[in-house]
């Protein structure tokens, strides 16, 4: 038996089931005695550490890893980036190559460094640059450059305003990505094969404003209006391509680690930490800066935060970071305190725009690991983004500051399987409700169970 997971970052359900449905036949094909539903996504919905959930079923509260960058240390700039080595828990190809099963990876999340497997491995966008040994075997590094004419990774700046530029890179990767797959489920033996496509997620941030008529900066007519649905039928065109490649009787699945919608703009998390009296810089700089390019006046601090499609809070609590001052005691009451006034924000018209923050107790199982932020906030349910940079001096903004970017994660991804995965999982054909990102590993898991492969 075969099971293919096919991972499309980012893929939205609202234009993959109903816009775009009838323009994508091979995703539709899937559904033909099959199953597909909305997909929920973790907390928050992003990338890392999402991937990582759907492969391992924790949540990243048990992950211990809470997105690309996490403190190591209750240090104030003690943090590291959330690569394969900080995953210590098994996900599914881990279990799957111990009991003899052969795997092939391409381009999954936190794959990099990439480690030994039975099988093979190409990792992923954290992967720093293609100078780096990204495969395993590592001869095989040599094979995926000449098949790629050139491999790539990720698309290096996809928040530039060169959309050109973009769109060919973009292009470039995938086409590369899939001439890859496609060579590997030919010539090498497998059982289990799984690869990630981050450019659904590269293109809806460059390109979201372009094709959405409700994107506050729409303008209609413009040259790139129909650039979403071009790949996306593009994509599909290269799904019903690798899978022409595929034993007839193999599961498949088709997954999103979470969706994206438009974004209306960003609220100045820091900016408003200030206003509000929690956070003190030495000297408020004259241009916009990152927090830690600051000077931070810790004994005078409560509160920092980093910025990103959500927002991540942080108490400066005496006992636990070098120069903390909120008391033990009153933790609780400061981080309840923050909750309210989050939940109280509104737009620059008064309206509230219905954000969210939860401490990890709220959202995680236990025991949490690592060390969570003490709140997570989500402003207007991911309609606006978190900026964390300083100098704009104002709580709203309609520019990014990382670069073009005019689209936010969401909650709910993609879910597709053929009727043969159906069949093995024990599902009635159809459309499912409910689904969550945590069940596809023991979804996985069970197909070669009933196939008499796991135990």
């Amino acid at each position: 038996m075969k099971v293919m997971i096919i991972g499309l970052d980012s893929a939205v359900p609202a234009l993959v089931f109903e816009q775009w449905w009838n323009e994508l036949p091979n995703l539709r094909a899937l559904t033909q005695e099959g199953i597909w539903g909305e997909l929920t996504s973790t907390h928050p919905p992003i990338t890392v550490p999402a991937w990582s959930s759907m492969m391992s079923g924790l949540d990243p509260g048990e992950l211990g890893f809470y997105g690309f960058r996490n403190r190591k240390d209750y240090s104030y700039d003690g943090y590291g980036i959330a690569n394969s080595s900080v995953v210590q828990t098994d996900r599914v190809w881990d279990i799957l190559s111990r009991e003899g099963k052969r795997i092939i990876l391409l381009g999954v999340p936190q794959t990099f460094p990439v480690k030994p497997i039975n099988g093979c491995v190409v990792a992923d966008f954290l992967t720093p640059s293609t100078q780096h040994e990204y495969t395993y075997p590592l001869d095989l590094k040599a094979e995926i450059e000449r098949i790629a004419d050139g491999y790539i990774l990720d698309i290096d700046n996809f928040r530039t305003p060169d959309k050109e530029y973009l769109l060919r890179r973009i292009y470039a990767k995938t086409e590369k990505h899939f001439k890859v797959a496609k060579h590997l489920t030919s010539t090498r033996p497998w059982d289990f094969f799984m690869m990630v496509e981050m450019g659904v997620d590269r293109i809806q941030h460059g390109f979201w404003s372009y094709c959405d008529p409700d994107h506050r900066k729409y303008q209609r007519g413009n040259p790139f209006e129909n650039t979403l649905k071009d790949y996306y039928r593009y994509v599909d065109k290269e799904i019903g391509e690798l899978l022409s490649l595929v034993p007839r009787d193999a599961a498949v699945l088709v997954v999103s680690d979470h969706g994206a919608k438009k974004m209306d703009g960003g609220i100045c998390i820091n900016e408003w930490l200030i206003r509000e009296g929690y956070l003190k810089v030495h000297q408020y700089p004259t241009q916009p800066k990152r927090l830690e390019e600051l000077s931070i006046d810790w004994d005078h601090t409560m509160a920092w935060a980093e910025g990103g499609y959500h927002g991540r809070i942080f108490l400066n609590v005496r006992g636990r970071e070098p120069r903390g001052i909120i008391s033990p005691e009153d933790y609780d009451k400061v981080r309840q305190e923050l909750i309210d006034k989050i939940v109280a924000i509104e737009d620059p018209n008064g309206n509230n725009i219905g954000s969210r923050a939860y401490a990890p107790e709220m959202i995680y199982k236990k025991p949490i690991r690592g060390i969570p932020p003490d709140l997570t906030v989500y402003f207007g349910d991911l309609a606006w983004r978190s900026v964390g940079s300083l100098g704009l001096n104002e709580i709203y903004t309609f520019e990014n500051d990382t670069g073009p970017d005019e689209a936010n994660h969401d909650w709910k991804g993609i879910f597709l399987a053929n009727r043969h995965a159906a069949s093995l999982i024990g599902a009635t054909p159809g459309f499912q409700e409910r689904l969550h990102i945590s069940h596809i590993a023991h979804m996985i898991l069970k197909m070669f169970s009933q196939n008499g492969g796991h135990n």
